[in-house]
């Protein structure tokens, strides 16, 4: 019933897209919570940065950024973004950079509502006691936001998971590149798009339930 896949590196395929979704997902949390932590700080200027970084980023299409990313950093500035290698591998390398900027900016937008639900008395009272605004954030604040967006940021993930599939317009060779190579190739389109349905069913759902499990541990009650 499933010889069509023979001859079709299917784990390896999938093994690219976990690659990319992770490499992704710390990058993003990591610029995010920068984001974030500017959107909330008190220089005008990085909030007026962080604001509009948001509001742009989050209106282009991400095939835009990914294309983007290939066309106008490598192939036309000549950025690699580290050593360089095959077409293949820069094309990867690019592919995370462009999920990192697009994603990043819904990661701020979760970490940034979890800031907020932290009582202003708790910034307050850290600020009289002589911290700074980075120590107040950093060992007040975000520990608590980023306990009260495990939800959020689940699903940031997920939608991540299956963004990744955009990466196929710039060659990289992830499932969705190996999907449409069977499709062309084989007559079993009904199975092949099961499989591969089912493939990013097996990625994304224990995610969704493992971090709802976490929220639900690592909730501040209040």
């Amino acid at each position: 019933m499933f010889d069509f896949l023979d001859g079709y590196d299917l784990l390896g395929a999938f093994w690219v897209t976990v690659k990319l979704t992770a490499l992704s997902a710390v990058g993003s949390l990591i610029w995010g919570t920068v984001l974030a932590a500017m959107r909330v700080g008190p220089v005008p200027l990085m909030r007026g940065f962080a604001t509009g970084y948001i509001n742009i980023v989050r209106n282009i299409p991400l095939t835009v950024i990914i294309v983007f990313a290939s066309l106008g950093l490598f192939q036309t500035l000549g950025i690699a973004l580290g050593a360089e290698g095959d077409f293949k591998a820069i094309n990867f390398r690019l592919a995370v950079l462009g999920l990192i900027l697009y994603t990043s900016s819904f990661v701020c937008e979760a970490v940034r509502s979890g800031i907020n639900t932290v009582p202003m008395g708790q910034a307050e009272a850290a600020r009289a006691l002589g911290l700074s605004f980075r120590q107040v954030l950093a060992l007040i604040i975000l520990p608590q936001a980023f306990r009260s967006v495990v939800n959020p940021l689940a699903n940031v993930l997920i939608a991540l998971t299956k963004n990744t599939t955009i990466a196929a317009a710039i060659g990289v060779g992830e499932a969705a590149v190996l999907m449409k190579e069977m499709i062309e190739n084989e007559a079993e389109l009904v199975l092949i798009s099961l499989v591969f349905a089912f493939g990013f069913v097996v990625l994304t759902l224990p995610t969704g339930l493992i971090l709802g499990w976490v929220s639900k541990k690592v909730a501040i009650k209040r």
